[in-house]
């Protein structure tokens, strides 16, 4: 059964629709729900929840189905996570393989380069995601 996804309103609804995501692994539905979110907000949102299943699936979600469409909105999305909290907790519990994946998703990035950032930006953001 496809998850019907609508913006959060506060950081209770998020968990419980990331929760969802989560547990059936469901990329496409995760790509609908950072869609629908606005990055600005991914912290608040998040609050102390982050942990290193939900940062893979949205790494993955975004690489697979958002960066292709909208690049601007995977850079954003990905500025805005570095700063939640628990965000260097998960970085430095990142397997190899894991750092791998989000660094496919810069690479990415930088290949479908667009004026919402620069390149100087995404290599900026990679510093903080110690790429």
């Amino acid at each position: 059964e496809k998850l019907h996804i609508s913006e959060p309103s506060n950081a209770y609804d998020f968990g419980q629709i990331i929760n969802a995501v989560n547990a059936n692994k469901d990329k496409a539905a995760c790509a609908d729900l950072l869609t629908v979110t606005d990055p600005k907000k991914l912290p608040v949102l998040l609050s102390n929840k982050l942990e290193g299943e939900i940062f893979l699936i949205f790494i993955q979600s975004l690489e697979y189905y958002v960066v292709g469409k909208d690049p601007g909105l995977v850079y954003q999305h990905l500025f805005y996570l570095s700063k939640a909290e628990r965000f260097k907790v998960v970085l430095a519990l990142l397997s190899k393989n894991e750092k791998e994946q989000v660094q496919q998703l810069f690479d990415l990035l930088s290949e479908n380069q667009n004026h919402q950032y620069s390149l100087a930006d995404l290599e900026s953001l990679k510093k903080v995601y110690e790429l």
